[in-house]
């Protein structure tokens, strides 16, 4: 008989504690797979003992006990500001099946519990659970700096249906939007009005990362129509859910040149692609001789300068696009589309409604989203996050 002692590590905190010591035959088992797996199921019953009952001595009644799946480790410390009335526990997307029974059946037994998920993924059998599910986004206005270098986001979109930018089912957002009485609110359409002339005159966008160009004109003499072609990154989940069929930005290109054969085609690349935090799907090379590809990231407020129709996918840039009154296509479905305010290629047979550029705004950016002051700890309305990020962009450009 071989004494074999197990250190457990405790894959979410990063702690190592000692758990268990396990006694077994090793020439009656011999089988190292089944070892490994008897001593893992092992480790993650005590570890999963362990913090289900830590966590149970943390619950009262003034704070919701919130499952908490595919957030990244530096996303974590942020929602416990964001979200104080809550008590949170995070776990990974990929739980062996029996983990997650065992979790299932200690959310069931704390009937307030909730659970929120990052993007729109799948959490397997707490799907079944009638609980509420809550699905977490960047908002519309979120940083200076990109995502990927893990900036915290100004805004967050939080849904009960489904991420906003899911087209095959209807969001809290396209709810929203197709049954808010805007006529009965005028005062909510005069701010939002303001709220959009204030946010061109800043020249603020979804991300701030880029100083203005101030020594020469944006893409020189224009002698002809001139078409911005915005792209994404192919595999992202906006295109995965939003396009009824695999769209990339090479066939967005080829698309608008074949329908504006005299026009001056300019390609503005994703830019997390030009910044080298994604791969391209799809080689630019292979279109350059039908547009002008910027290999130079620029502020997105500057790329709309001299442009007089936008295609795109799915991208938020053509919701800028439009609020500053330029033609716009979108060959997917984004949350802007199907309102009656762009050039839509693809159908959605639930929005039936037509809106004004005012009352889509005040939907997405002053109804729907939440914004949060870092500096200051608390959440604030938009015309305040515009002031941040105005604030936050000089100084960091300041700097450049």
């Amino acid at each position: 008989m071989t004494r074999t002692m197990v250190i457990c590590i405790d894959h979410y905190n990063g702690n190592t504690a000692l758990m268990l010591l396990v006694y077994t035959s090793i020439n009656q088992l011999r089988n190292e797979k089944k070892i490994k797996a008897l001593i893992e199921s092992s480790c993650r019953y005590i570890l999963d003992f362990k913090r289900n009952r830590d966590f149970s001595k943390v619950l009262d009644e003034n704070h919701i006990p919130t499952f908490a799946f595919h957030f990244a480790k530096w996303k974590r410390p942020l929602l416990h500001q964001w979200f104080p009335d809550r008590r949170f526990r995070f776990y990974p997307l990929n739980m062996a099946e029996f983990e997650q029974r065992r979790l299932l059946n200690f959310i069931q037994s704390l009937p307030s519990a909730q659970i929120m998920v990052w993007g729109k993924n799948h959490v397997g059998l707490f799907e079944q659970l009638e609980n509420e599910i809550w699905y977490l986004e960047d908002g519309f206005i979120r940083s200076i700096q990109l995502g990927a270098q893990h900036t915290p986001p100004i805004s967050l979109t939080i849904d009960s249906k489904t991420p906003y930018f899911d087209a095959t089912q209807p969001s809290d957002l396209e709810i929203l939007l197709s049954h808010y009485d805007f006529e009965k609110n005028p005062k909510l359409i005069k701010k939002a009005a303001f709220l959009i002339n204030k946010m061109l005159k800043l020249e603020i966008s979804k991300y701030n990362h880029v100083p203005a160009i101030v020594d020469k004109p944006m893409y020189g003499p224009k002698n002809s129509k001139r078409i911005l072609v915005v792209g994404q990154v192919e595999n992202d989940a906006s295109i995965k859910y939003g396009c009824e069929s695999a769209i990339s930005n090479n066939d967005l290109i080829r698309l608008a040149a074949r329908e504006n054969p005299e026009a001056e085609i300019i390609y503005k690349p994703h830019p997390d692609i030009l910044n080298g935090h994604r791969k391209k799907l799809s080689d630019p090379e292979e279109v350059k001789s039908l547009c002008y590809i910027l290999e130079e990231d620029i502020p997105m407020a500057q790329a709309f300068e001299s442009i007089d129709h936008v295609y795109t996918i799915t991208s938020l840039a053509g919701f800028e696009a439009l609020i500053r009154g330029l033609k716009v296509t979108t060959l997917g479905c984004p949350f802007y589309a199907g309102w009656g305010l762009t050039d839509d290629r693809q159908y959605n047979s639930r929005r039936t409604r037509q809106l004004t550029k005012e009352q889509l705004f005040a939907g997405a950016f002053m109804l729907y989203p939440k914004y949060y002051n870092y500096q200051m700890g608390k959440e604030i309305q938009l015309d305040e996050a515009l002031d941040l990020i105005d604030s936050l962009k000089r100084q960091d450009h300041a700097s450049v």
